[in-house]
């Protein structure tokens, strides 16, 4: 809570503002897992949403430190810049990473490869093993309820069954915050801690609390082709193809996942103010301008919920 909100509650007023409203919410929702549940673990890729969860979590438990690991899924067509900021992250704060690794369950056998060469929808069996054979009960995940439809209509606390999946008729009502993390044996609870935040509030966070992030989120000079309408990353997950030409170019990326996947945007917004205003006049959200696996199908995201993804 920043000073202003805490002299706001200390004179008995409640006046907080916007984003101390979201800040105070989320510091709420992790203590509650932390008190409610034996074994959470908080999924973390290094890019600008996991961060700021951690950001909030370190908040929320000062001066003690976070009672929780982290987690990632590895589809091994991650950027390279954001891999080493998840690591040099997770070793400063004193904090177990758990990988699972997409790669693995290919070389075994247990996945093939997509033609296409996009390894996302590859996530869900390495991340719900991954859950199940660490036993966590309560994994915390970025979604935003501005990212995307199906997101939009989840409740904070998920409720997964014992495969991991997503059932809509199965949510529970959360009034007045009071959230149910009740839970059968080999179920567990997807939260989501940034549900009412917007892409600008977490930059506009980001930029008041002075959150580090990897630099492929300012603009940069990049290697860039063009495909599906999108500016991809050339790399060994299969681009660019005969007749897609690489351009260097200026970009930065709005989100960050798979190589394949995961679109730049022009950009000369070098700075989080110039971020900020950049985001403030852009009409499509982040991942309907940049992610090509929420373009598979009209419901998408909403299938691979349903078998255990985010």
């Amino acid at each position: 809570m920043t000073t202003t909100a805490a002299s706001s509650v200390a004179a008995g007023r409640c006046d907080l503002g916007h984003l101390d409203a979201l800040e105070s919410e989320a510091v709420h929702i992790f203590r509650e897992v932390a008190g409610e549940f034996e074994n959470p673990v908080l999924l973390f890729s290094g890019g600008k949403d996991s961060l700021l969860m951690l950001h909030l979590a370190v908040k929320a438990f000062t001066p003690g430190s976070v009672p929780f690991g982290l987690l990632h899924v590895d589809t091994g067509h991650n950027f390279p810049e954001v891999l080493d900021f998840r690591d040099r992250t997770a070793e400063k704060h004193g904090l177990e990473l758990h990988v699972a690794s997409v790669q693995e369950y290919i070389d075994s056998g247990v996945l093939t490869e997509r033609a296409d060469g996009t390894r996302n929808p590859l996530q869900t069996l390495p991340l719900t093993e991954k859950i199940a054979a660490g036993k966590f009960d309560a994994v915390f995940g970025g979604g935003r309820r501005d990212e995307e439809k199906a997101r939009a209509k989840e409740r904070i606390f998920s409720l997964r069954d014992e495969f991991s999946q997503w059932d809509p008729r199965r949510q529970r009502p959360e009034l007045w915050n009071l959230y149910n993390g009740r839970h059968a044996p080999g179920e567990h609870v997807r939260v989501f801690p940034l549900s009412n935040f917007t892409e600008l509030d977490v930059w506009q966070y980001i930029a008041r609390e002075r959150v580090a992030l990897p630099s492929i989120y300012y603009a940069h000079e990049r290697e860039v082709f063009h495909r599906g309408g999108m500016w991809l990353a050339p790399g060994d997950w299969g681009g660019p193809r005969e007749g897609e030409r690489v351009e260097r170019r200026r970009v930065r990326y709005r989100t960050v996942g798979d190589m394949s996947c995961t679109g730049a945007v022009d950009s000369d917004a070098t700075t989080v103010e110039q971020v900020i205003t950049e985001i403030a006049a852009s009409r499509l959200t982040e991942r309907g301008a940049t992610r090509a696996d929420d373009k598979l199908s009209e419901a998408a995201m909403e299938d691979r919920k349903r078998e255990g993804y985010f």
